[in-house]
């Protein structure tokens, strides 16, 4: 089994945002907090927990990403859990990323994150370069001031990878000018280009992206850029290419769902439930 990462759900009762192309609106999520230290079987799913990371250890995963339906940083006794739950691994995952909004964090939250959680890497999503238009497109009660945010992410030594949500805001720029400010402006170490994923249906977030999200002529712009000026790296589990541009690893991520059936597995969910699912939309993808 080849597993290229573990995307670990933070438990979190609501997102502090609620974005406009939001994939977790778009299905019912029925998965119970196992992890609650007030439910009388705690003990025995923190084994669970553990043999599940383990899991994914053994069969050769590196890479931790803190992810869920809401902002990791909602619940920081959660990720102190969690750090201290992989520190006591017989092998630790050393690789940990958080993918955010950015929301809620500040100096101190990042010298948390880095000391105690061990994350290595911040994957910033981004809607707009401008704060005001980034956080309308996720309703955000307060806007996230980019430049700051990604210039405190490099002072703690993160790596910082932009994680650039492909909607219209960028229409008015030119793929060399999104890998310049990328680069430039804001710091990042890498760059992925994220085409918005749609039901098939006919959700409020489908018909958002519908009218909102980057025409397919400009995604074809940044994947012919890229091809041509870019640099290979190398190939990424899921089958996507890595290419060196502005001295960033830049990827275009047109699967984020990991819909596209392969033997690779391009993440296993690690769920609050304590198992691990290979699809964020149908329980069917359990595992273990």
């Amino acid at each position: 089994m080849i597993i290229q990462s573990l995307s670990v759900v933070v438990p979190t009762e609501r997102c502090i945002n609620d974005c406009e192309f939001c994939v977790a609106h778009m299905h019912d999520e029925k998965y119970p907090n196992q992890l609650d230290q007030n439910k009388p079987f705690y003990d025995l799913y923190q084994r669970d927990y553990i043999k599940r990371l383990e899991f994914a250890r053994d069969n050769g995963c590196n890479t931790v990403m803190l992810t869920g339906n809401g902002e990791p940083q909602q619940n920081r006794a959660f990720l102190e859990k969690f750090g201290t739950l992989n520190a006591g691994l017989e092998r630790p995952f050393r690789w940990i990323e958080m993918q955010t909004t950015g929301t809620l964090l500040d100096d101190g939250y990042l010298r948390f994150l880095r000391n105690h959680v061990g994350v290595t890497t911040i994957s910033l999503s981004l809607n707009s370069f401008n704060n005001n238009e980034n956080a309308m497109t996720c309703r955000m009660k307060k806007p996230v001031d980019i430049g700051w945010l990604c210039q405190e992410i490099k002072r703690y030594d993160f790596n910082l990878r932009l994680s650039i949500n492909l909607t219209k805001a960028f229409r008015y720029y030119t793929p060399e000018e999104i890998m310049e400010h990328a680069r430039f402006a804001l710091g990042a170490d890498q760059i992925t280009f994220r085409v918005l994923y749609t039901s098939g249906g006919d959700t409020p977030q489908d018909q958002w992206i519908e009218a909102n999200g980057a025409r397919s002529e400009f995604i074809q712009d940044i994947r012919q850029y890229i091809k041509e000026k870019g640099t290979p790296l190398g190939e990424l589990e899921f089958g996507g290419i890595k290419y060196a541009l502005f001295g960033m690893s830049t990827v275009l991520d047109d699967d984020c769902m990991a819909k596209t059936p392969k033997r690779e597995y391009k993440y296993l969910i690690l769920r609050p439930n304590c198992k691990l699912y290979s699809q964020w939309d149908d329980p069917a993808s359990l595992i273990f």
